[in-house]
């Protein structure tokens, strides 16, 4: 049962998807720590939007967290480093509310241009016309708009703000001519956009890079007269030189629908006479919140199951991968790690890892990670992830390099990793999948093999001689432990073999220990997958 903590408002439909989730007990909180604390303890997943900062206040009550969903398309209030070495996955939503944010920055614009607030306050007061001149505005059309970021949102106000036909600048510096949705669309350098556009629009994300980038030195390479409008978020904008280029004219107009600190009481922006503000409703739509609901529902629900795990920001697949495809060879991945750790006799030092086949191209990361995975899960239990496994091999000081010429047999498909011990010794194991989705091992160093890593699994190496299959069964037998397949795999005739027998059930240690007494084993290891 996967307890599921809702710390925001979720459409009636999307709520209906939860409750048919018989494994799933939901349950609503309103979004403040005060409100959240007496149920992390047991909470598996939390829904939120980017309103509430999920760091080591929430992180640190909440143990047995394994998934943080944001409302929202980023997820700047997450602690990242802290959630990904606690091996949580976090996801966003993007593009479900990418119509109504757009829809904002245009209404923005249209009511910033032709000073609509001040005209409805004017006529609320009673006054008609109280000064023409003064409450003329100005047209779109023939205009000039820069927008800063061409991603979703940004893309559909540029086509939009096309059909107002206005001249439309763009500086976003990772896309490329080929990208932009529009050839009348001009990617610029943001120097040149800020000295050419009578309206500024912000559409990036919460970053490092972008914290603060609208600084007074960004404002005064802006046009004279100028407007600017942000949607994006609050951490975009020095609001005390806003403020500044407001009052000394640089800027005609600011309209604003977030803001550094929220509510934004005792702003100096709230009340200016050339300032829009709206309480950060860019995305409220009925159609967004219906969109955003069920997407974000929908997304949790799967990576619960292991069904998919689209739009996880921390997790190692590129975007459009199809999960449903490479998990087969992640958990391969992750069955090699398992057996080479339970090989080893000395600590890790090295991780070397080949893909070869059309089938795995691009696939090395996932790869990587699934073998980490079950290198490190033997030895720090469930902590480790998917998330956090490459983090904490880094902590361990493991070398992961990717490299060729490792395998010593060819398979059209086939993923292999070879481990350096502190002793120097190297494992290797190499593994396909059968009808792309059964793993299975084809070779352990240089043995041979042909067997499914799964179930109870005694892996043993003796030497080639005979007797070795009588007397191992027999051993077995008397203690009622049923063998359910034998393969063994030999280099040269009398010499060494490794051989790995698929149980019904984990071998008792007194028996192992009379299994290691036989005079013809040299090791053996069991283990589970």
């Amino acid at each position: 049962m996967f307890n599921l903590l809702v710390a925001t408002e979720l459409t009636p439909e999307s709520m209906s998807l939860l409750s048919r989730a018989k494994d799933v007990k939901t349950t609503l909180v309103t979004p403040t720590l005060q409100a959240l604390k007496p149920h992390l303890a047991d909470a598996h997943a939390l829904i939120v939007r980017d309103d509430l900062i999920v760091d080591d206040t929430i992180l640190d009550q909440a143990p047995q967290l394994k998934l943080v969903a944001v409302v929202a398309p980023t997820v700047s209030n997450v602690d990242m480093p802290k959630a990904t070495a606690r091996g949580i996955l976090v996801m966003s939503t993007p593009g479900a509310s990418a119509i109504a944010a757009g829809e904002h920055a245009l209404a923005m614009m249209l009511a910033l241009s032709r000073k609509l607030v001040q005209a409805h306050n004017s006529l609320r007061d009673g006054y008609w016309l109280l000064d023409r001149h003064r409450q003329a505005g100005v047209q779109l059309f023939g205009k000039t708009v820069g927008i800063i970021g061409l991603g979703r949102v940004g893309t559909l106000v540029a086509l939009r703000c096309l059909a107002f036909g206005m001249t439309v600048l763009a500086y976003d510096p990772y896309v490329q001519d080929e990208q932009v949705p529009d050839k009348r669309v001009q990617l610029l350098g943001l120097r040149d956009l800020l000295s050419r556009s009578d309206f500024v629009t912000l559409h990036v994300p919460a970053t490092r890079e972008t914290y603060q980038m609208v600084n007074a030195d960004f404002l005064s390479k802006m046009k004279r007269g100028a407007r600017l409008i942000n949607n994006a978020h609050g951490s975009l904008i020095d609001e005390a030189a806003l403020v500044e280029a407001l009052k000394s004219g640089q800027l005609a107009g600011a309209a604003l629908d977030v803001f550094k600190d929220v509510p934004p009481y005792n702003n100096p922006l709230i009340g200016m006479e050339n300032v829009i503000h709206t309480p950060h409703i860019g995305d409220n739509t009925l159609e967004a919140l219906q969109d955003v609901s069920i997407r974000v529902v929908e997304q949790v629900l799967d990576a619960l199951h292991d069904v998919d795990y689209r739009n996880v920001v921390n997790l190692p697949l590129l975007p459009g991968m199809n999960y449903e495809a490479i998990r087969p060879y992640m958990r391969l991945a992750e069955c090699i790690g398992s057996i080479q750790i339970n090989l080893a006799r000395h600590p890790v030092v090295r991780v070397a890892i080949e893909t070869s086949g059309e089938e795995l191209n691009g696939l090395i990361k996932p790869i990587t990670v699934g073998i980490l995975k079950g290198l490190l899960r033997p030895i720090l239990g469930d902590s480790v992830s998917a998330v956090n496994a490459p983090l904490l091999a880094t902590e361990r000081g493991w070398q992961i390099t990717q490299v060729k010429g490792l395998r010593a047999r060819e398979y059209q498909n086939h993923v292999t990793c070879r481990i350096t011990l502190e002793d120097g010794e190297n494992i290797t194991v190499t593994g396909t999948l059968l009808d792309k989705r059964e793993p299975y091992i084809v070779q352990i160093n240089n043995y041979r093999m042909n067997f499914v890593p799964e179930g109870f699994l005694l892996i043993m190496g003796s030497y080639d001689m005979p007797g070795v299959i009588g007397t191992v069964g027999s051993l077995l037998s008397r203690h009622n432990v049923n063998i359910a397949s034998w393969h063994t795999g030999r280099v040269t005739q009398g010499g060494h073999t490794l051989t790995v027998l698929t149980l019904d059930e984990a071998i008792p240690q007194h028996v192992m220990d009379e299994l290691l007494a036989l005079e013809f084993v040299r090791h053996a290891h069991q283990m589970t997958i």
